[in-house]
């Protein structure tokens, strides 16, 4: 009869590990789908790095552009003069300009 009660014991006691085991794996799946620091969150921020990587290296393009304009214009006077023709409408002396109208 006692080594019943046992045997009753160790079973209520294992199916109490038991419950607590599925609570706690229960619990760490929830946070590691939905919590913070999640798989989705993870894989959202996977897709911002790499859109801002992408974003990055158009704008070093434009950067490396604009660096070469900048010393084209403050190296060489060709570059100047193609500035003031294009955009400000200038002539040198002695030039004929001539417009033609449609």
């Amino acid at each position: 009869m006692f080594t019943e009660q046992v045997k009753a014991l160790q079973t209520h006691g294992l199916m109490i590990a038991l419950a607590i085991v599925v609570v706690l794996l229960s619990w760490i799946q929830i946070h590691l789908w939905f919590g913070k620091g999640s798989y989705r969150e993870y894989a959202q921020l996977q897709e911002k790095i790499t859109a801002q990587k992408q974003e990055n290296i158009q704008l070093k393009s434009r950067n490396e552009s604009l660096a070469a304009e900048v010393e084209d214009l403050k190296n060489g006077s060709e570059a100047i003069e193609e500035r003031a023709r294009a955009e400000l409408g200038m002539i040198k002396s002695g030039e004929v300009f001539f417009q033609i109208v449609k």
